[in-house]
């Protein structure tokens, strides 16, 4: 195994999760046999499941103020820069083995307080975990820590995916879609927002296929079901535009860290995936 393999598959009985170094992100999670993840996209926030880091969603028109000074960064969504920096960046191995996987990359690129983040992506027979550390270098800075995971609607057997989760509120958007820290009572779907108050784990079923429970360390979901192929179970440290309401401070040498989680359990019918 070396850092230079565009892609590298964790496997066991039961799945096969394959990690891209171009971005760090989840490219492909199968489980018996069957794709969860949309595999493939118009652009790199369309696919997959990937590490949104430094910050999560929509930093407005690109702008930071932070420590008496003003930076700007690219834009890379309408008027904003979205998801951070690292599903952008090249990853590189720590180490690996059949069923785990460390991969690291560097805050530098387009991100001016330097540091770095590593991802460890944990396989088992019934879950897949992903863990992340981001690491400030010799200056402070804001950090956040989400996953932007695309999940099919339409797994070619069993029915549509169902989302199932309660929560006590959203936060409110302005005029461009950026929370403003005020909180408000659910709506009716669809929805792009991002969620609080959670009372269990969100938890996707395809009838007759798969259950998927999502769990994170985090307590701030983005939940996005509006396109027709797939929806996204987001979780993060805040909310995005956090940067501007209540941002998290990593003092020099700190480290903030958080995971998520996929377990599945798997109807009767469902055989398991063959080793690579």
């Amino acid at each position: 195994m070396t850092s230079t393999d565009p892609a590298i598959h964790l496997t066991n009985d039961q799945a096969t999760a394959t990690v891209h170094l171009d971005g760090g992100r989840l490219a492909s999670l199968a489980v018996g046999g069957l794709e969860l993840l949309v595999t493939d996209g118009p652009k790199p926030t369309r696919w997959g499941s990937f590490p949104m880091i430094p910050w999560c969603g929509r930093l407005p028109f690109g702008k930071l103020a932070f420590d008496g000074n003003n930076y700007d960064f690219p834009i890379t969504s309408g008027d904003h820069a979205n998801h951070g920096r690292t599903h952008l960046q090249s990853w590189s191995v720590e180490s690996a083995s059949d069923t785990e996987l460390a991969i690291r990359t560097e805050l530098s690129e387009h991100w001016p307080f330097g540091g770095h983040v590593v991802q460890t992506y944990t396989l088992t027979d019934n879950s897949l975990t992903v863990l992340a550390d981001v690491h400030a270098a010799d200056r402070a800075m804001p950090a956040m820590i989400g996953w932007h995971p695309w999940f099919r609607r339409d797994l070619g057997t069993g029915g549509e995916a169902e989302l199932s989760f309660t929560a006590e509120s959203i936060y409110v958007l302005d005029d461009n879609d950026i929370p403003t820290g005020e909180l408000a009572p659910v709506p009716e779907g669809p929805w792009d927002n991002c969620f609080v108050g959670l009372d269990g784990d969100p938890v996707i079923s395809w009838p007759g296929a798969i259950d998927l429970t999502v769990s994170s360390t985090f307590d701030h979901w983005v939940i996005y079901t509006q396109p027709e192929h797939a929806l996204c179970v987001e979780p993060q440290t805040g909310p995005p535009n956090q940067f501007h309401l209540d941002p998290h401070l990593l003092s020099p040498g700190e480290a903030l860290s958080g995971s998520m989680t996929l377990h599945w359990t798997t109807s009767g019918n469902i055989s398991p995936t063959p080793k690579r």
